[in-house]
């Protein structure tokens, strides 16, 4: 549900240091939110004050959001301990096999190049027949 941003209030909240947001900034600018933020019913964040001020730092006047009802103030705070402690950064590995996958995807070798070649080709021929 996307909220408006200056709808969105702020409460007292466990991270006090949100750390430098550029690379998260230039993450939204390319492709953008990926995870919403979380709010309950009275629009009070949850989860995502990374995220949110990111988006206010680009302009967004408005932002993806989940809406929880119903929610305790304990469970409230066990949600934003839960999404900052849950997450598992990459291996060192992890993080280079990631990065080799992706630079063969943008450079192919030679011989993938002709296969993928073929392999369109293919795919407009049955498309243009399929289009009959």
């Amino acid at each position: 549900m996307l909220i408006p941003i200056k709808d969105i209030k702020i409460k007292r909240r466990v991270r006090k240091d949100l750390g430098d947001l550029s690379a998260l900034k230039e993450s939204l600018k390319l492709y953008g939110l990926m995870n919403p933020i979380t709010l309950n019913k009275k629009y009070e964040l949850i989860a995502g004050e990374r995220r949110l001020q990111a988006a206010k730092q680009l302009g967004w006047t408005t932002i993806n959001a989940n809406i929880i009802d119903n929610l305790s103030e304990i469970e409230q705070l066990e949600m934003e301990l839960e999404e900052n402690n849950q997450r598992k950064e990459f291996t060192d590995a992890e993080l280079m096999e990631g990065y080799k996958r992706l630079e063969r995807l943008k450079n192919p070798n030679f011989f993938y190049r002709i296969f993928l070649f073929f392999k369109r080709l293919f795919e407009k021929i049955i498309n243009f027949f399929a289009s009959k």
